[in-house]
Parts: structure tokens; C-alpha cells; sequence
């Protein structure tokens, strides 16, 4: 019995290690993956890449290696008939604006209301594909996306990567302003309103301190916002050098929604990163561009959606260009292009009420411009990393980027539709949609 009572417990340890090399090894196997599809877009290669996986472990992307050559202790997720790329980046959206008449929903809803809206409609671009966002500001009071991005980092829920500007900073009857209401009516606009340097200054630091990691500016008017005009400059000189100069000081760049052309001209001139729709650029706004590397974000798809729909407060706004001027601006996006602007993908639809399949369309826009289906892609993902000064952790797939991965059936570069419904979803190494 004595001889009997010494062994057990020898026994009981080489189980107990027995289990614990097992669990580690299940371990193991959930954290290496090496997904395997039918191709491979980097966002970095003018081609295609064939015959290869992709290494997962953890969040990040060890590599890409021979189909031949993947290391024992890798979980093998195969994806027959699709093409593995970087995960979708929207470079400029606005989670909240959950209705049509945008500016009228905004009056309608509470920021925490719109909040919940905004949660849900990050979900459901993060199964279509999109997994990283840039709000351009938003119709929203408080800090709504700043609290979501705080929950989602915080792991209470699932959603894409979020960055970006609380709200638009608009002068007073300019296009983040309400202009259809009686003087009579005490109202808060949509976008934050700050009339000469000093509001703009304050403004700005108000913005950062409640997280906004871009600043958003309105230089001219909108096309669909009600009693302005985007052929008109809202912002004056001093204003516009002092919303760069205060972002500047603090390490926060600054997107410009500029439709008149001197407007996008002014704000090149003193140093913003992205032009936001740029609709009336032309050949000195190119070389502008060009000379002081800023990022253009053109926003095309957002007027055809709703061009003639009858949807919007300010519909005729909306459709004169699509009706007149669309061929003009689709030729000089694509002079941009060629002359080596940095284009990138913005959507610009807004939140709830639209279906989440019609945010890729802004790809087919981009190639009807001019650009090709593999510049295209580029725009959406590297190039948009880029701009967003994350090109070190998203946009590509290479050794210690993170891994943002998104499979679509076929060969995008056949058919950009298929950007519309990916069937393969990870993020950050967590698969989030399986076909």
C-alpha cells in the first residue's frame, strides 16, 4: 500500500501535464490559422497573387508562403473560388445621420438614440467587409462615435476600427448649420458652429478633448444641406489658417469638405491632409494636390444613390451636378489620379437607413472615373491607411500588419461588385463572418 501511495501522485502529474499540453496545443491551433483562398490581393502588388496562404497568429499577420509551405501547428481555413484582401477602410462616413432627410433627423433623435443606431450600422458594415471607418463628423450633439469606439476597444462590443472628427465644424449659415427654420426657433444645429479664429480655435481643442482624432471642416457649402450654396466659400482666410494652425499644434490633421474650387485650392494651400468631394477641382487644383501630397476623397457614389430619389430636403442640390456636371468631375478624379494624387475610398451614405451591400458601389465609381480595378482596391485599403497614418497596422497583408482579412467570391477584378458581399470576414484575427 505504502509503494502504491508514492506512485499515484507521479501518475496524477503526468495527466494533469498530459491535459495542459493538450489545452495548449487546441491553444495553439486557434490562435495560428492559414487562411487559403484562390488568390491573394497584398493592397500593396499591381498583381494578383496565386498558390500562396496567408499566417495568422493572434491579431497579427506573420506572412504570406506557399500553399507547399505552411509550419505544422497551423489550422487551415480553406476558401475555394474567393480572394483574400485587406479589410475595407471607408475613409469618410457618418454612422449617425440615420435617415435620409438627415438634417431633420437630427432634430428628431437623441444623441443616445442615434448612438444605438450607429453601433448597429458599424456591425453591419463590419460583416460586409468594412473594418476600419473614418466618421467625417456626424449630426450628433455629444460624442456619440467616441463612446462607441471606447466600447468596441474596450471589447464590450464587436465593430470595425474607428477614427475621425465628434462633428463638422461649420460657420453660421453654412452647410453644418440649420438654415430652414424661422429665427424664432432656438435649435443646435447638426454640425458645431464657430464663427472667427477664436471660436474655430476653441472649437477645435473642444473637439480633441472629447476624442476626435481628425478635425472636420465645412470651407464651403453642402449639396445636401438646406440654404446653402456649395459654389460659396463659408470659411475665411484668417479662419481657415487658424483651424490648420490649432489642429497642427496638436498632432491632429484636418479634413477639408470642399466643393468650390477656390475653396479646395485655399485649404490645399495651407496644409489640410484630405480634400472631402472636391467637386469643382481643376487642373491648378491637381498640381496643388500633387505638390502638397494631399489625399483626395472624392465621394461620388453617395449623389447617384440618391439622385432623383425624392428623398432629400435639398434634392435639387443633390442632383444639378449628377444631372449636368457628373461626366466632368468623374474625367478630372481620374486626371487626379493619373497626375498622382492619392485617391481614397469615401462613401459619405450615412447610417441606418441604407442597406450596408451599397457602400462597396463607391469602388464601380472610382473605376468608371478612370482608375483601375486593382488601384481601385488600393484606394480602399492602403491608400486609405495611409492617409489615415495607419499604414503601419492596417491596409496590406504582410508580415506584422494587423490582421484585418476579408475573402469575396471569384476575382474582384473581374467583377468590383463582389466587394458588396464578402463571404469571410476577420479582424484583428477574429473571424467575425464565415461563409
Amino acid at each position: 500500500m505504502k509503494n502504491i501511495s508514492r506512485k499515484w501522485p507521479v501518475r496524477f502529474e503526468v495527466f494533469i501535464l498530459r491535459i495542459f499540453f493538450l489545452f495548449a496545443a487546441i491553444e495553439c491551433l486557434a490562435s495560428s490559422k492559414a487562411l487559403v483562398g484562390d488568390a491573394i490581393i497584398d493592397g500593396v502588388s499591381r498583381e494578383l497573387i496565386f498558390n500562396s496562404a496567408i499566417l495568422v497568429k493572434d491579431d497579427r499577420i506573420i506572412g504570406i508562403v506557399a500553399t507547399d509551405d505552411i509550419p505544422l501547428g497551423y489550422s487551415v481555413i480553406r476558401l475555394e473560388r474567393m480572394t483574400l484582401m485587406p479589410g475595407m477602410i471607408n475613409g469618410h462616413e457618418h454612422p449617425l445621420l440615420h435617415k435620409h432627410d438627415y438634417q431633420n433627423g437630427h432634430l428628431q433623435a437623441s444623441s443616445a438614440y442615434k448612438a444605438l443606431l450607429g453601433l448597429a450600422t458599424m456591425q453591419r458594415w463590419l460583416q460586409h467587409g468594412w473594418t476600419t471607418i473614418r466618421v467625417m463628423g456626424d449630426g450628433d450633439i455629444f460624442y456619440g462615435n467616441q463612446a462607441i469606439r471606447k466600447a468596441v476597444e474596450e471589447g464590450v462590443f464587436k465593430g470595425p476600427r474607428i477614427t475621425g472628427a465628434a462633428h463638422y465644424i461649420s460657420t453660421t449659415g453654412g452647410g453644418g448649420d440649420i438654415n430652414f427654420l424661422s429665427p424664432e426657433q432656438i435649435v443646435i444645429p447638426d454640425g458645431l458652429i464657430a464663427d472667427g479664429p477664436d471660436e474655430i480655435r476653441k472649437a477645435i481643442r473642444t473637439e480633441i478633448k472629447y476624442g476626435s482624432d481628425w478635425i472636420k471642416i465645412m470651407v464651403t457649402g453642402a449639396f445636401h444641406s438646406v440654404g446653402d450654396d456649395p459654389k460659396n466659400i463659408a470659411f475665411s482666410d484668417d479662419e481657415l489658417l487658424a483651424a490648420v494652425s490649432e489642429a497642427r499644434r496638436h498632432n491632429v490633421p484636418v479634413a477639408a469638405h470642399a466643393h468650390a474650387l477656390e475653396g479646395i485650392n485655399k485649404a490645399v494651400r495651407v496644409g489640410v491632409r484630405s480634400i472631402e468631394h472636391g467637386t469643382y477641382l481643376n487642373d491648378e487644383s491637381i498640381r496643388l494636390m500633387v505638390k502638397h501630397g494631399t489625399f483626395y476623397v472624392p465621394t461620388i457614389y453617395v449623389g447617384d444613390y440618391y439622385a432623383n430619389s425624392g428623398k432629400l430636403l435639398a434634392q435639387g442640390k443633390n442632383d444639378d451636378p449628377y444631372l449636368s456636371y457628373r461626366a466632368e468631375w468623374l474625367s478630372n478624379i481620374g486626371k487626379a489620379h493619373d497626375a498622382g494624387v492619392k485617391v481614397v475610398v469615401g462613401v459619405d451614405l450615412g447610417g441606418y437607413s441604407i442597406e450596408p451591400e451599397a457602400y462597396a458601389r463607391e469602388f464601380a465609381t472610382l473605376i468608371e472615373a478612370g482608375l483601375s480595378p486593382m488601384s481601385a482596391i488600393k484606394a480602399g485599403t492602403s491608400v486609405a491607411a495611409e492617409m489615415l497614418r495607419w499604414d503601419d497596422r492596417i491596409g496590406s497583408i504582410k508580415p506584422g500588419m494587423l490582421a484585418d482579412i476579408i475573402a469575396v467570391q471569384g476575382n474582384p477584378l473581374e467583377d468590383i461588385a463582389t466587394l458588396e458581399f464578402p463571404t469571410f470576414v476577420m479582424i484583428g484575427g477574429k473571424i467575425v463572418r464565415t461563409p
